[in-house]
């Protein structure tokens, strides 16, 4: 079995880490206290670089190469943004954060805005996460109060105010800039790119965007150094994961394990294995965007590269069981119903090809479907995939395609049977 470092979670479950007197006790702020002390900005920024800090959620963007976009001398402003929107189904890592230690995520936004050079920070937490958000804005006034945020922080002349906004509950605005937008007061709708955040992001000026748990590594990597934080991982891909695991397992939960750590040793050991004996049928990797998997396909690293080569996705790390007492249509159908809800709608192949793709597959539960419904499925799919202004497109189509490309003969055969029950 895989050696289990704790890094995010080794403290994550002690009561009262939220509040800041417990988090102080057990060594927080002392990497902040350090980057402003002993080193400059660029130090900081060079040291997550090298930590091969990839995004904790979508394409797994270096964060490091990500802060080294923003433009420097700019006279303008530079904003931070904070996803906290965590609106992918079957991911509940980031909220877990959120909830019992709102002061690392606090600690990793100071650190990553002295590294940049940006004195304004939000964070853009998902609407349905009411509790979260007001613990978040209690943790933000503590820090306040203790000269954690505000101006001139702990007395090395570097200013950060930092606001929590709530979202309104839209998945559509876990996308970047339809994150902006929302920021903004305008409706959640993706923007063309380019030019990129990094240049054009909120109010029209340089703008970096990272997820909770991208973010609260970085106080680690600030105290321990990258060379640590590497070995925790891969050379490519560093540090821990959190995985989120769901469905037909014994021990759904989070677990944080090395990234590479393989997907079948996740299930089958550290998530229990399969539920009430069942086989296992297929698995979802990466939150329900994520192409599915075969169960003769989870022999694979859970990173960001090896993820990808199996033809998925690692996302947000979202781990979703599914076994063989349950009809391929019935996930189907719940992939399409999502993004058919969820599409914004601005862009003409996404608004209509999900919601035909939708209607489809309950004719097809309903008993009204043909065997060229599969096919045409492939194509609708296709015809989304790359043709939409965000990932939201692809998000909606790759699962759809997978599931009807590697459970065909288990579809058409559920056609000539009785209608699938939700």
């Amino acid at each position: 079995m895989t050696k289990a470092p704790k890094i995010l979670t080794e403290l994550l479950w002690l009561e009262h880490l939220h509040r800041i007197e417990a988090y102080l006790d057990r060594g927080g702020y002392q990497a902040l206290k350090k980057a402003l002390t002993e080193m400059k900005p660029e130090q900081v920024q060079e040291e997550v670089k090298k930590a091969n800090l990839r995004g904790r959620g979508g394409a797994g963007f270096p964060a490091g190469v990500k802060w080294g976009f923003i433009p420097k001398g700019t006279d303008k402003p530079k904003y931070l943004c904070v996803n906290a929107d965590e609106g992918e189904p079957g991911t509940f890592k980031d909220r877990y954060i959120l909830n019992h230690n709102p002061h690392l995520l606090i600690e990793g936004i100071v650190l990553a805005a002295y590294a940049v050079g940006i004195h304004s920070a939000y964070v853009y937490i998902r609407g349905e996460y009411e509790m979260i958000a007001r613990r978040l804005e209690q943790a933000v006034a503590e820090a306040y109060a203790k000269g954690y945020l505000g101006r001139n922080i702990l007395g090395a002349g570097f200013d950060l105010d930092l606001v929590v906004h709530r979202g309104a509950g839209a998945y559509i605005c876990g996308e970047e800039t339809a994150l902006l937008e929302s920021l903004e007061g305008k409706r959640g709708n993706p923007r063309l790119k380019p030019p990129f955040p990094a240049l054009v992001g909120l109010f029209q000026c340089p703008t970096v965007i990272n997820n909770v748990e991208t973010l609260s590594n970085v106080p680690f990597i600030v105290q321990k150094g990258a060379a640590w934080f590497l070995e925790q991982g891969l050379p490519k891909d560093g540090g821990t994961r959190l995985f989120g695991v769901s469905g037909a397992v014994a021990k759904p939960g989070l677990y944080e394990l090395p990234a590479g750590t393989s997907l079948r040793e996740i299930i089958t050991t550290h998530a229990g294995g399969m539920k009430d004996g069942k086989k296992l049928k297929a698995v979802i990797p990466g939150g329900m965007s994520s192409p599915i998997l075969r169960a003769d396909e989870i022999d694979v690293r859970m990173d960001v590269d090896s993820i990808a080569a199996a033809g998925s996705m690692l996302g947000s790390g979202a781990i979703i069981v599914i076994d063989e007492g349950t009809p391929i249509l019935h996930v189907l159908r719940k992939v399409a119903k999502f993004y058919a809800h969820e599409s914004c709608g601005q862009c003409t192949p996404c608004r209509l090809g999900t919601s035909w793709i939708h209607k489809i597959v309950e004719r097809m539960a309903a008993g009204g479907g043909t065997r060229g419904d599969v096919d045409t499925l492939i194509r609708l799919a296709g015809n989304i995939k790359g043709r939409t202004l965000c990932p939201l497109g692809d998000a909606a189509a790759m699962p759809v395609t997978a599931i009807a490309q590697k459970f065909r003969t288990e579809l058409e055969a559920t056609l000539e049977r009785s209608p699938v029950r939700p």
